[in-house]
């Protein structure tokens, strides 16, 4: 297992996830980031919870914004109503 940084992720991110106690991406992020940094969209990825899904999928989407470009982005989706919780709360 690789390290975030080494994986795409900026520096300042990386440095976020640090203060969080995030140090080690899981094996879900390890295999998606790569692949959404590079091609960016279709991906579908399963796996349990507590795993790091939506991290594996906000960290390449943040990794992309530009903050000086004002309009909209991106936009999240979710199914459920704790999905969408949890996805604001990450």
């Amino acid at each position: 297992m690789s390290d975030f940084k080494s994986l795409g992720i900026p520096p300042d991110l990386v440095k976020g996830l640090d203060e969080l106690g995030i140090q080690k991406p899981t094996p879900v992020q390890s295999q998606s980031i790569p692949y959404l940094l590079d091609r960016g969209h279709d991906f579908v990825a399963q796996a349990q919870t507590g795993t790091g899904k939506t991290a594996a999928f906000g960290l390449p989407l943040l990794t992309k914004i530009a903050p000086e470009n004002k309009k909209i982005q991106s936009l999240i989706l979710a199914p459920t109503r704790e999905l969408a919780k949890q996805i604001h709360k990450a």
